[in-house]
């Protein structure tokens, strides 16, 4: 709850010594830049599983105000975007100090989930695609690409920040801020419309990442299309029903506009009905309205999928290293509770059930055959960077993305295979890359 919060851990196996040389392996937590989602995943079962040949490596990062509150009086005084550096400090850390536990700092993989994805994304395009060579490989699971302003943009949160906080007639408004205990300010840290939005619903995500032109040049969509990412092997995933853990439970299409207008303030009407269209009444989810299903949808592959897809296509134009899958795992009470295969619902697999603080769900009985493929295929690609050399003797080969629209690997209890990325969800994803410009406001 308070800025010292940052730490890192190390799992290495028993018998490593700084000669070891292992793979590393380096997961960042998401929480929509808002929250830690837990920084404490249990890393000891997939060094288990490697045959006890990587070290795994997790950390804390500043979220919320704390780590991405934007204004140019915080450009003069400190730095933006400091949730971002703190991530790069670990890897900075990492670099230093990995040897000694048995880590090769050669061959380090980086892999983020939901808004750890999209630090990913960053950490690929930070300063231009230029490498600090603190990484090798990397993994951007349910990839997460909120709106994403400039500082400018922003200074309005700022503004209504200090003066929650009764700092904006101070001499010095960041000086005020700063000499706060820690109680007043989470008060105020929290989520609050955009400028022309409404407070039904809220917005889901406040304080994000911004344009600073330095950690971050560009907006994420222009960086991967112009081609200004560092060049890795990379492995891309969504889940089959994205958005339906953040949908606003609409009735109508209009609840559907205004819930897409509320997280992205720059969409005009025109655009809104353009999603109207593309996101019509769908089949209904257990235990939701009418319109929850196109919402969910609307959102899940505006703000997960689709960028995910650009990722891959933009790297598949430079490498023939590029993996894409889709997570379809079915679980009987997610199914029920109208929630399908949500967010991130792949977590349990990558490291073992018990090893998250996610639900057992069905992992430990129908669903348990997906585990040790799911996590194999990961380890196989943190070792080799190539998910096929160690993959489970259960699995297929997955193949790469391709120099098309893209194949990508369905992940299913006993029926995991190839197959081809819709024309339809293409279609819609071309939409979004369409639009980006004004969402990004």
């Amino acid at each position: 709850m308070a800025e010292d919060c940052l730490f890192v851990n190390v799992w290495r196996p028993t018998n490593a010594t700084p000669d070891s040389k292992f793979p590393v392996w380096l997961f960042i937590q998401g929480g929509g830049y808002a929250n830690n989602a837990n920084g404490n995943y249990n890393g000891s079962e997939v060094v288990q599983q490697s045959g006890h040949g990587i070290v795994f490596v997790n950390f804390n990062y500043r979220v919320g105000a704390l780590g991405f509150l934007a204004s140019e009086h915080v450009r003069r005084n400190g730095d933006l975007n400091v949730g971002l550096l703190d991530q790069r400090k670990a890897l900075h850390w990492v670099q230093q100090h990995i040897s000694q536990f048995g880590g090769d700092p050669d061959h380090v993989v980086i892999h983020g989930d939901s808004a750890g994805a999209g630090s990913v994304a960053h950490h690929l395009t930070a300063s231009g695609g230029h490498s600090a060579g603190l990484f090798v490989g990397a993994v951007a699971e349910s990839t997460f690409w909120p709106t994403e302003r400039t500082v400018e943009q922003m200074e309005f949160q700022y503004d209504r920040f200090v003066k929650d906080l009764d700092c904006d007639n101070a001499s010095d408004s960041l000086t005020c801020l700063r000499a706060l205990k820690i109680e007043p300010l989470q008060k105020f840290n929290i989520d609050k419309p955009f400028p022309g939005g409404s407070t039904t619903p809220s917005p889901l995500w406040y304080f994000l990442p911004v344009v600073d032109g330095d950690l971050i040049p560009g907006p994420l969509y222009s960086l991967f299309s112009q081609g200004k990412f560092i060049q890795v092997p990379l492995i891309v995933s969504d889940d089959t029903n994205e958005g339906t853990g953040f949908a606003y439970n609409a009735s109508t299409p209009s609840e559907v506009a205004q819930f897409m207008k509320n997280n992205y303030p720059g969409l005009s009407q025109d655009q809104l009905n353009a999603i109207n269209d593309a996101y019509p009444l769908m089949d209904p989810l257990p235990k939701h309205a009418a319109y929850f299903s196109s919402a969910a949808a609307a959102y899940g592959e505006a703000t997960f999928t689709c960028p995910g897809n650009l990722m891959a296509a933009a790297m598949a134009k430079k490498s023939s290293r590029v993996w894409n899958y889709r997570f379809n795992v079915r679980d009987p009470t997610e199914i029920a509770n109208g929630m399908g295969v949500p967010h991130v619902f792949d977590l349990p697999a990558i490291f073992g059930i018990g090893e998250t603080n996610e639900p057992t769900y069905s992992y430990a009985n129908s669903n348990s055959k997906i585990v040790p493929v799911t996590m194999d295929y990961y380890i196989s690609f943190i070792k080799a960077l190539d998910p096929n050399v160690y993959r489970n003797q259960e699995a297929p080969e997955w193949l790469s993305w391709g120099s098309g629209t893209g194949q990508r690997l369905r992940l299913q209890t006993n029926a995991t295979q190839m197959e081809d990325l819709p024309r339809a969800q293409l279609d819609r994803c071309s939409m979004w890359e369409r639009l980006a410009k004004d969402m990004e406001h």
